[in-house]
């Protein structure tokens, strides 16, 4: 994830480590969280708080930061938590809100299509694979 290690459990990503040397105030632990849970994980984790990088005032990502006085054992507790299966801490990647567009309809991938035969120095076609249910354009 943009320069730092992601860990997961299963499909949740639950911790991002990051130690950079730009914008060094967000180097730490960063806890996958949602904005309901900050007040008690706060509870736990006094000097949390949100990631300045990412723009803005209050983000679903909050850090450890390892300035922080107490980061170490904040950071083992963090995973303890990982390993109890804590509700307060995992997101499964790419399931953002969006809302709804009006009269969008989903399509379906469209199919891999062949390309047109092109003609050999000698002017014969190359030959080309079709799909079964398809049939070959007229020549």
């Amino acid at each position: 994830m943009f320069g730092c290690l992601a860990v997961y459990v299963k499909d949740k990503i639950v911790l991002v480590l990051r130690d950079k040397r730009g914008n060094p105030a967000d180097n730490g632990v960063w806890l996958a969280t949602t904005k309901e849970h900050h007040e008690s994980l706060r509870r736990e984790f006094p000097h949390m708080r949100s990631i300045q990088v990412l723009g803005k005032a209050v983000t679903g990502w909050q850090v450890l930061p390892v300035d922080a006085p107490d980061f170490e054992e904040a950071a083992l507790r963090a995973c303890e938590l990982i390993v109890a299966r804590d509700p307060r801490i995992g997101k499964v990647p790419g399931m953002r809100r969006r809302a709804p567009v009006s009269g969008a309809k989903k399509w379906a991938k469209p199919s891999k299509q062949t390309k047109a035969p092109r003609s050999t120095a000698k002017g014969r076609a190359r030959s080309r694979r079709v799909a079964p249910d398809s049939t070959p354009p007229s020549e």
